[in-house]
């Protein structure tokens, strides 16, 4: 065997090696300055995120009561006290990834905290959260492990490993860990497949109540519900103001009414839309 084939072959078992060690848990995490990561499940590693696509707290409008409660509950987290996984659920575009993102920046440019570092974890990557739970609970440091648009469909079981996870499971959630989640569904199932699991199962209570327990698990629900014209029209002269566009009221919120019904809704995503356009004619970038 040629040297070159040999150490090619070594390199690979090497690599092999490593993989498997991560997956096993046994490679440990050193964690470095960065306040935020990525969570790849196969690879066991947690990849630093160097810049956050956010928005200051300040500029989330019409969201006021759920900003506050889920400002106190990090707060209370970030500080070694008592606090409670969340789930952000309800309408789309109404700023639940964007508050998460916003509330842990906001702390994150305080004093007073103990370090406070947000890891997203992907819906897929779920059933690896026990082994993500072993890398972090022994830093200095507490996480908000944060899975945007969760959700589940019909044949999934990956859920059930959630509920262990949240309810701690034999080994017990980290002290140094939450999770918060993001979803449109209340129950982070299709009503479809609720109804599903009524009409066909043996025991229909029992089925239904193992599928809506999940989100029993979250200590805070935190509902976004559809904007009303006057919230909409908020959202969009904040946006408008803080990135100063010359723009009058009038014209403004002539533009803001005509920009939602084209799109048949109102949510601070169609406001940082319209506020993106309206940039770019003034030759601004956002």
């Amino acid at each position: 065997m040629k040297t070159k084939d040999y150490l090619g072959r070594i390199a690979d078992a090497l690599d092999t090696i490593a993989r498997s060690l991560a997956q096993d848990g046994q490679t440990p995490f050193t964690l470095g300055e960065a306040n935020a990561y990525h969570w790849q499940g196969e690879s066991g590693r947690l990849l630093p995120v160097s810049k956050v696509s956010r928005v200051p707290l300040a500029m989330l409008k019409g969201i006021d009561q759920v900003r506050d409660i889920l400002l106190a509950n990090t707060e209370q987290f970030a500080r070694g006290h008592g606090a409670n996984n969340a789930l952000l659920w309800g309408a789309r575009g109404m700023g639940k990834s964007s508050l998460v993102k916003a509330v842990h920046a906001d702390i994150v440019s305080r004093t007073g905290f103990e370090r406070l570092i947000l890891v997203e974890i992907a819906r897929e990557e779920l059933e690896s959260l026990p082994l993500l739970m072993r890398q972090i609970s022994d830093k200095p440091a507490r996480f908000i492990v944060f899975c945007d648009d969760l959700s589940f469909d019909s044949g999934e079981t990956s859920y059930k490993s959630l509920k262990t996870i949240l309810d701690g499971g034999l080994e017990g959630r980290p002290d140094n860990l939450l999770f918060y989640a993001t979803s449109n569904r209340r129950h982070l199932m299709p009503r479809d497949m609720i109804e599903n699991e009524r009409s066909t199962a043996i025991n229909p209570s029992e089925a239904v109540e193992e599928k809506v327990s999940l989100s029993d698990r979250f200590g805070l629900w935190l509902g976004f519900h559809n904007s009303d014209q006057e919230n909409y029209l908020a959202m969009v002269s904040g946006y408008a103001e803080y990135y100063g566009l010359g723009i009058d009221a009038e014209t403004l919120r002539a533009r803001a009414i005509e920009w939602a019904a084209t799109r048949g809704a109102r949510s601070g995503r169609v406001a940082i839309q319209l506020v993106r356009t309206l940039a770019g004619e003034e030759g601004k970038a956002v």
